[in-house]
This record gives C-alpha cells, structure tokens and sequence, in this order.
C-alpha cells in the first residue's frame, strides 16, 4: 500500500490510493484521509479532517457495499486546492451504475441516508463516469467561515459540534 502523492504545477497537492473492494479497505480510507490531511496541516482532531473523514466513510462504505465488483478494488482520490481552500475527495469504483437516489427514501427505511451526509456537509457534490464504473466526488470547504456556493448562506460546522445559536 504505497499512495502516489504529487504536487503538480498546478499548485495542488493530491493523493491516490486503490484499496481493496472490502470492509477494512473502507476503513483504511477514512484512515488515511486523516493522516493525509494532518500531514497537509489539518489536525486529526481538526474540523476538516473529522469532516473529510466522515465524507470518506461513507463514499468508501458504498463503494464496497453498491459498487463492488469481485476482484476490482476502490480508488481514494484526495486533492488539496490550497488556492480555493478545498479539499476534493474522489471515490471510484468499479460499477458504472448512478447511486441510488437518495431523497427518494421513506422514513422507516434502514438505509439510503448515506448520501444525505455527503449533501450536507460538502459544498458541492456529483458523480463522473470513468471508463470503467464510476467516480463520486465532493468538494469540502476547509475554512469553516467560507460558504456554500450551490446553498448560499450556509456554513456547515463539523457535526461532531452543536450548532451555533441564533
């Protein structure tokens, strides 16, 4: 398990890493988004990392739970855009398939919430096709004060934190 990291002349900085279509690849995802960014200088016990970490989980967890295919792994994709103060993460997986929509659930329904998390806590989102499966990606804002572009007026603090009153 060896991440390409590269820093184009873009001025980005970006990791890629395939991990195993399984449980424990998932996880190691959300792992090594959080020793990523603290390496980028976002602390594991920071907002954006818990944030990042929790876009990570579940982008991960349907990829190995939607998107698996036997014997293909997932790739985890982390752009750092320091010029727009973002983060990119891109979870590819081997399935051409869209996700499943995910406001159409009912309450009383056990799963399909998972994408709501990704909604809410990224700044944008959106799926890519690749030449083989496909790409969900989601921009995370990485100042807490800078603001929605698609929701105006709209901070997303880390869920871990109550919400400000007022």
């Amino acid at each position: 398990m060896n991440p390409e990291i590269s820093t184009p002349a873009t001025g980005t900085t970006e990791l890629v890493q395939r991990l195993s279509a399984t449980p424990r690849g998932a996880r190691l995802a959300r792992r090594l988004t959080s020793h990523q960014l603290a390496s980028w200088g976002y602390p594991h016990d920071g907002d954006p990392s818990h944030t990042a970490q929790l876009i990570v989980a579940e982008l991960a967890s349907n990829a190995v739970t939607h998107g698996r295919v036997p014997g293909r792994d997932f790739e985890l994709r982390l752009v750092l855009l320091p010029q727009k103060g973002t983060l990119r993460i891109e979870v590819s997986d081997a399935r051409g398939d869209r996700p499943l929509r995910f406001l159409d659930g009912r309450p009383e329904d056990e799963g399909g919430r998972g994408l709501v998390v990704v909604f809410v806590l990224s700044a944008r989102w959106g799926v890519a096709e690749r030449a083989v499966g496909k790409t969900v990606w989601a921009e995370l804002p990485l100042n807490p004060r800078q603001r929605s572009r698609t929701r105006p007026g709209t901070v997303r603090p880390c869920p871990r934190r109550p919400a400000p009153e007022g």
